[in-house]
């Protein structure tokens, strides 16, 4: 979260600082209290990037489905991961 504007960053910025975090912390040249500080901010950073690909796993299975709401499988039974309108034999039945 940027201090300057109150707004959570977006996934490549959270992950932009969670990596620069661990790259300062796996040196090991800071004091006590800023490593607690970068270990907390990194937390929130992690939690913040996990949240952020469970929402986008959620959207991706929405439309992974079926006008009726059924995951969209092909014919052995796994989720289709081919565009649609292409290998079309794969199409729900």
């Amino acid at each position: 979260m940027s201090a300057a504007d109150g707004k959570e960053p977006g996934f490549e910025a959270a992950l932009k600082q969670l990596e620069e975090i661990v790259q300062r912390l796996e040196k090991g040249e800071l004091v006590l209290e800023e490593s607690l500080k970068l270990y907390e901010d990194g937390v929130r950073l992690a939690r913040l990037c996990h949240a952020k690909l469970e929402e986008a796993e959620g959207k991706i299975e929405l439309l992974m489905k079926d006008a009726r709401g059924e995951p969209v499988v092909d014919r052995q039974g796994r989720p289709r991961t081919t565009p649609f309108g292409k290998d079309d034999d794969d199409a729900p039945r």
